[in-house]
């Protein structure tokens, strides 16, 4: 019996990462000062949802990168859906708390990038950069730095979408993706 071809989950997974990123920075960045709540839905279905699902198909597929990747970002995207929507009380330094400690987790998740693409390495690279300046300008109530955040994460989606879109394309092509030789070998 042959078994039948499976879609790969990531590409699903690094755009509803990256879509939801993009908008969210943008508001970060200051480019958009009103409206920051179209971000609210975006968080809990395809920043949330969708790399949740993806997570747990990488999981199926044994992909314990893909997986752990994508059902954390998930559960990052769930936990500021519920943040926003349920506990106005939240403060910019426990907010800042929460995203140092995702700073730290993506920045020991980038070295499990160093043998992938390059796509994923700088998607990882600025995601922990992001993540850090998000974290310690909301922490110490700078203004600067969050939109620096915001600028990075701009960035961050950018890559993830490439990285995302490049798989579908060229698999629809029947070609390799563009995603860059591994930093190492």
């Amino acid at each position: 019996m042959t078994e039948q071809k499976r879609a790969n989950p990531a590409p699903l997974g690094l755009s509803g990462f990256a879509l939801t990123t993009l908008v969210l920075s943008v508001f970060n960045a200051g480019l958009l000062s009103q409206g920051s709540s179209v971000v609210v839905g975006l968080a809990a279905f395809y920043g949330g949802l969708a790399q949740l699902l993806a997570g747990v198909l990488e999981w199926r597929a044994g992909n314990t990168f893909g997986y752990t990747a994508f059902f954390t970002y998930g559960a990052f995207w769930e936990w500021y859906f519920v943040t926003s929507m349920f506990i106005p009380g939240a403060t910019a330094q426990a907010i800042g708390l929460v995203l140092i400690a995702f700073g730290i987790f993506t920045l020991v998740m980038w070295f499990g990038t160093f043998k992938a693409n390059l796509g994923l390495f700088m998607t990882f690279l600025l995601l922990w950069i992001t993540f850090f300046l998000l974290g310690i300008g909301s922490m110490v109530s700078n203004t600067a730095l969050i939109h620096a955040g915001g600028y990075v994460g701009i960035l961050t989606a950018i890559a993830a979408w490439y990285t995302g879109l490049a798989m579908v394309v060229s698999e629809s092509l029947g070609r390799n993706p563009p995603l860059g030789k591994p930093v190492m070998s």
